[in-house]
């Protein structure tokens, strides 16, 4: 291939390249309706387990006053049984009724505290619930909608690899060391590494190029002559 066709082959590639990029951009742009719906999921997720912790925590402290409140009572239990056995004059008898006072009102307390925790603890099992029919309802959604990302990921995947090919085959008849300083500019210069003039202007950056650059370029002779401003190679189209 001669040397001017190197370059329009170049060009060429670059095409291809930034088909490339823009495939890489859409795998990534997934739906509103995925996004949504995956941010939904999170939600539910993150309710849920703020719910399940508050419910446990509930429990716990819960379970904590009910044995508290069992064991009073069984000193109440106690207090009378001893009350009745022991208590064999007025003095001792109103000692034990005390005693059985203080623990009555301690059980009071216990029973009070514990009201608005079974209420608690109602309420979060109900969200809890709530959120788990939530997830359920929305779990075949997403499924499809994620089979569906997928089947478009796929199916840009094997688009992109196509164009690799294409892209390869390209590149074998290309001077090595022009493909690797293209790449080279490529990356520092927005995805284009060689582009054309048109008007005495180079397309990359849209200064005016001196006549003598305009003349070499157009010959499109290697080593590939590079615009003076942005250093992108250039190629006059036909």
């Amino acid at each position: 291939m001669n040397e001017s066709g190197q370059l329009e082959r170049l060009y060429q590639v670059q095409q291809l390249d930034l088909e490339l990029d823009l495939l890489t951009t859409q795998e990534a742009d997934i739906s509103v309706e995925l996004k949504d719906a995956r941010a939904q999921q999170e939600r539910i997720n993150n309710d849920l387990e703020d719910a399940e912790i508050a419910l446990e925590g509930v429990e716990k402290q819960a379970r904590r006053l009910e044995l508290d409140l069992a064991t009073t009572q069984e000193q109440i239990g106690r207090n009378k049984a001893e009350q009745d056995k022991n208590a064999t004059n007025a003095k001792m008898q109103s000692q034990y009724e005390n005693v059985i006072q203080q623990l009555g009102e301690r059980v009071a307390d216990y029973e009070e505290s514990l009201a608005p925790l079974y209420e608690r603890q109602t309420a979060l099992s109900a969200r809890s619930t709530e959120l788990r029919a939530e997830h359920r309802t929305l779990r075949p959604q997403l499924a499809a909608l994620e089979d569906a990302d997928e089947a478009r990921v796929q199916a840009l995947r094997e688009t992109g690899q196509e164009r690799r090919e294409r892209r390869a085959a390209m590149v074998s008849e290309i001077e090595g060391r022009l493909v690797k300083e293209y790449e080279l500019i490529r990356r520092s210069k927005k995805g284009l590494g060689i582009v054309p003039f048109e008007g005495g202007r180079c397309k990359g950056c849209n200064v005016q190029l001196p006549t003598n650059v305009q003349q070499r370029a157009a010959l499109g002779k290697l080593p590939a002559v590079k615009c003076p401003s942005c250093g992108r190679f250039l190629i006059k189209l036909n």
